[in-house]
């Protein structure tokens, strides 16, 4: 029923911005509070990003990546936009739009994925 489709992956060099989008379709759709990010590059563990909560609109980020990742809702009633600045080849990775109820780094607590969107970057 709920479904996440995910655009705005691709290819940048070192330095270069991308911008991620995530759209929320279904009829959970207005008890799902948190949306967030998680990424998986090849051989190894899948790692938390960002999440916002729509209540507060507090934001939570991995440590990998602050100060040059933020996440924010988009325009649709459940959609979230992750900008991407001084992305880095350690950055590459598949990353996927997640919802659920607790925002948190532990994927687990996330009961919806989308399919995930391919970022590469280039040293």
């Amino acid at each position: 029923q709920v479904q996440l489709i995910e655009s705005g992956g691709g290819l940048v060099q070192a330095g270069g911005s991308l911008r991620l989008s995530c759209a929320m379709s279904g009829r959970p759709f207005s008890i799902i509070s948190v949306m967030g990010w998680f990424r998986q590059a090849p051989g190894e563990e899948r790692e938390f990003v960002a999440a916002i909560n729509w209540r507060n609109g507090s934001t939570l980020y991995g440590d990998s990546v602050k100060g040059r990742f933020t996440i924010s809702r988009g325009t649709a009633e459940r959609a979230i936009v992750m900008q991407m600045n001084s992305l880095q080849p350690e950055d590459t990775a598949i990353y996927s739009c997640a919802g659920g109820w607790v925002q948190n780094s532990n994927a687990l607590n996330y009961d919806f994925w989308g399919q995930g969107t391919q970022v590469t970057v280039s040293s």
